[in-house]
């Protein structure tokens, strides 16, 4: 995990506390630092301010899969796969399927 992105990240987030792109990086950060608690509750907040920001689902099911919690990755992809249609994110679609079918 680098510092500095997570000082510059913090210092975005004072300026808009609801900023989903900065919530996405901050759980980036966590979970390349292998903190996968961490790196959820920030999915959970970027998904709370944007509940369209699509790979938020995505990356949070990576990550509960790295956990072994694979029934929860699914319902996230759900959720998540939901949205994508939602919102018109083919992209978002394809890749989430794609992983919901690993899954399955």
């Amino acid at each position: 995990m680098s510092q500095g992105r997570i000082e510059l990240l913090q210092k975005m987030l004072e300026e808009d506390p609801k900023d989903a792109f900065c919530r996405y990086g901050m759980a980036q950060e966590y979970l390349k630092a292998g903190n996968i608690d961490e790196a959820l509750a920030w999915f959970d907040r970027t998904i709370e301010s944007d509940g369209d920001y699509c790979y938020a689902y995505y990356h949070k099911a990576r990550a509960l899969e790295q956990a072994g919690r694979i029934e929860d990755a699914v319902a996230v992809l759900n959720a998540g796969l939901a949205r994508a249609r939602a919102t018109g994110d083919s992209h978002a679609v394809s890749e989430i399927q794609s992983m919901l079918d690993q899954l399955s």
